[in-house]
């Protein structure tokens, strides 16, 4: 159920009396050095983790996918996470998560320095097991979810991994998973990734590649039924670095609804020479590097209405600016989708 949380929302608000969904996806900087550190400072209430609750309790998100949290084999980080938002006013009592491939070992010396056991011989880049992992949070009970982050990157039709690639290296740098919100309109998938940045390598653009097939995964998983892609591709469709054909590709079988923050810092530096839209932007990186990016995505299926959507970038005036500045580089995506057309959707 819509409800609208503060200006930048009230103003992208729907029809009034619109029953709707409100789904988001957010990196909320909530990963440590090391395993274990991340549960310490939401024990003894780390200001940085208290603002990450703060931001998403003020956006209210009836499910929302986290594509910068560290997992832990019991879960416990994230229920402590969950509680904190319990507190917030905000409950999301149902949640999954499951063992991501950044910090899994490989056995291989992938990086070719000599060594096995870096973070940079992982599955996907990671110090230890779970680094910078996702997690999904949700006020409605979810549905039995697919996890697909097994699958083997040479088994991706038309893959463009490098030749040189280890067989048995998994194309998902973090993860690949189909997870059903049950509503009352019936279950709504949500395709949720994260993947690795187009930069970092050499030459052969392995993560480049990565990249691009990360995305092109769910062209080819794309189930019957009423979904959202939705997470972290590491890719702005106009600026930055990184093979975009994928990505495009996704938008003949799903809408952009463009969500736009309300605030945009100082066009400098690397901003200046950018081509997209400043409104667009998810994330704050370094004007002497790529410059503001739009690397978060909501992207709901056509047969979707959308009411409403939005980044929660405020203006620095606003009271809620000191903690999204606080807790990510990163802002919240979300988009708000009308029930009717999930239920109308519905055994297509």
């Amino acid at each position: 159920m819509w409800r609208p949380v503060c200006t930048i929302c009230l103003c992208l608000s729907g029809p009034a009396g619109a029953e709707t969904l409100r789904i988001a996806t957010y990196d909320p900087g909530l990963t440590r050095a090391g395993p274990g550190l991340l549960l310490r400072d939401i024990r003894r209430d780390d200001p940085q983790v208290l603002a990450a609750a703060q931001v998403i309790a003020a956006a209210a998100p009836d499910a929302i996918l986290l594509t910068g949290i560290d997992w832990d084999h019991d879960g416990l980080a994230l229920a402590a996470f969950a509680a904190l938002l319990d507190n917030a006013g905000h409950p999301m009592p149902h949640r999954f998560a499951a063992r991501p491939n950044s910090g899994m070992q490989t056995g291989l010396d992938l990086d070719g320095d000599g060594r096995a056991g870096g973070a940079e011989d992982a599955q996907g880049f990671g110090q230890f097991s779970g680094q910078n992992a996702m997690a999904i949070l949700s006020r409605l009970p979810l549905g039995p979810a697919t996890d697909h982050s097994a699958t083997l990157w040479h088994d991706l039709p038309g893959a463009l991994m490098p030749p040189a690639t280890p067989g048995g290296q998994r194309l998902s740098s973090t993860a690949h998973w189909d997870v059903p919100v049950m509503t009352d309109a019936g279950p709504l998938h949500l395709l949720a990734w994260s993947a690795t940045p187009p930069v970092f390598d050499g030459p052969e653009d392995r993560n480049g590649r990565r990249n691009h097939d990360e995305a092109a995964f769910w062209l080819h998983h794309l189930p019957d039924a009423p979904f959202v892609l939705l997470g972290n591709p590491n890719l702005d469709l106009a600026d930055g670095d990184g093979r975009a054909q994928a990505m495009a590709a996704l938008l003949d079988h799903a809408q952009d609804p463009q969500p736009r923050g309300a605030f945009q810092p100082d066009q400098a530096g690397a901003n200046a020479g950018h081509k997209g839209d400043p409104a667009l932007d998810t994330a704050v990186f370094d004007p002497n590097g790529p410059g503001n990016l739009r690397v978060d995505y909501v992207l709901p299926d056509m047969d979707l209405a959308v009411a409403a959507s939005g980044v929660l970038w405020p203006d620095p005036g606003d009271p809620l600016a000191p903690a999204v500045e606080a807790a990510s580089n990163h802002r919240l995506v979300w988009v708000d989708i009308e029930l009717d057309s999930l239920s109308a959707s519905q055994g297509r």
